[in-house]
């Protein structure tokens, strides 16, 4: 079996490598990418936001096709605030709280510039490491739920790495691969039974590097401390500890890098991407909300009915009521992104929350049956 198994991550490995060569060959220069270059920039020369303007874009022009240099900068005639970034001081630097909020995709980012990588591939090399990495541990996970399906593993990994909405994150500059990554070194703790302690350390760094997953890592600790509650009538004050911390963290964060708030992100995302923050304060209603919401949530039926398929195989499979709680943790948590951020034609917002969901499906699979049942299915 130890043979099989090692043919099998060799497969695997071997495919990996390929994909993530692919995936460079193919990567986007895509608009976020000023956002994050600029907050490198912005730290290292704090006091000259022109310079830092001018160091972003050229260094992007430098490396980027033309056609992705012409997206970024908006060459089209109803760009009108990406053509406002790249010319107006003002424009770009009130747009970089937006990025600078995310700390630790920001660090990450500058240790790889640091290092002598350009600023631009510094951004892409953390999405294509994390694609890489996030196949091992996909691999990993479903070796630890079916320890004698050597050839179950490489299929699920090949059949994840390929799907569209991975492939992109891959080729993109924006921190949803690196924190697709945590998510899925999370649910391997979840598997393996880690501390909670070890897993108050992942959640502590998956809100510094995406402060707004401050939503999943708290409903993570109210799910555990309800959990320990109901089944051992015990009050875990550390989980009450831990989420301080965590909103301590948040807060601290939103208020140093002045982050305009959700209100502003939801009008520049879904009504009017506005040039300069500032000049235009915005003021939305509960109508202007539903207005937007009604529409997504017809085009996110599919990810619904997905959603509502695996939940049910895994309380049909499971009636382990740990397993039920952290694969409805995680079903609550694509809703929540939802109606905070209800971009439904976009399926990286959600694939952190909805693979893991996958996963657990499989796990409450491998409780039902035991291999030889599993080979007779196969």
């Amino acid at each position: 079996m130890k043979l099989k198994w090692g043919i099998s991550f060799f497969f695997v490995l071997s495919v990996l490598i390929f994909l993530t060569s692919w995936n460079y060959k193919n990567r986007i220069y895509d608009w976020d990418m000023p956002g994050y270059l600029g907050s490198i920039f912005t730290s290292e020369f704090p006091d000259s936001p022109d310079k830092v303007r001018i160091l972003t874009y050229t260094s992007i022009q430098k490396e980027a096709s033309a056609d992705h240099y012409a997206d970024i900068v908006g060459k089209k005639p109803w760009d009108i605030p990406r053509q406002y970034f790249e010319k107006n001081t003002q424009a770009f630097t009130e747009q970089l709280p937006y990025y600078q909020i995310k700390i630790g995709y920001i660090l990450t980012i500058t240790a790889l510039y640091k290092m002598g990588i350009t600023p631009p591939m510094s951004v892409l090399l953390i999405s294509l490491i994390s694609y890489f990495l996030s196949g091992l541990l996909i691999f990993y996970t479903v070796k630890t739920i079916f320890p004698q399906k050597y050839w179950l593993a490489p299929i699920i990994t090949i059949a994840t790495l390929v799907l569209p909405p991975i492939t992109y994150m891959a080729r993109v500059s924006m921190p949803d691969m690196f924190i697709f990554m945590f998510i899925l070194i999370l649910l391997l703790g979840l598997l393996k039974k880690w501390s909670q302690w070890m897993m108050f350390l992942l959640l502590l760094m998956i809100t510094f590097i995406r402060p707004d997953y401050i939503t999943f890592t708290l409903t993570y600790l109210i799910a555990v401390f309800a959990f320990r509650y109901f089944e051992e009538k015990k009050i875990s004050f550390y989980l009450i500890a831990q989420g301080g911390v965590l909103l301590l963290m948040y807060l601290v964060i939103i208020k140093f890098y002045h982050y305009p708030g959700w209100k502003d992100v939801f009008y520049d995302t879904f009504i009017d991407r506005r040039p300069i923050i500032s000049a235009h304060p915005v003021k939305i209603t509960l109508n202007d909300y539903l207005q937007i919401l009604y529409p997504k949530i017809l085009y996110f039926k599919k990810v619904t009915v997905s959603v509502i398929i695996m939940t049910t195989v895994i309380f049909w499979s499971s009636k382990d009521k740990w397993t039920r709680m952290i694969s409805v943790l995680f079903v609550v948590n694509v809703y929540i992104k939802f109606f905070f951020f209800p971009q439904s034609a976009v399926l990286r917002f959600f694939l952190p929350f909805i693979f893991p969901i996958f996963i657990m499906m499989l796990y409450a699979l491998s409780q039902k049956y035991n291999d030889l049942k599993l080979a007779k299915i196969a």
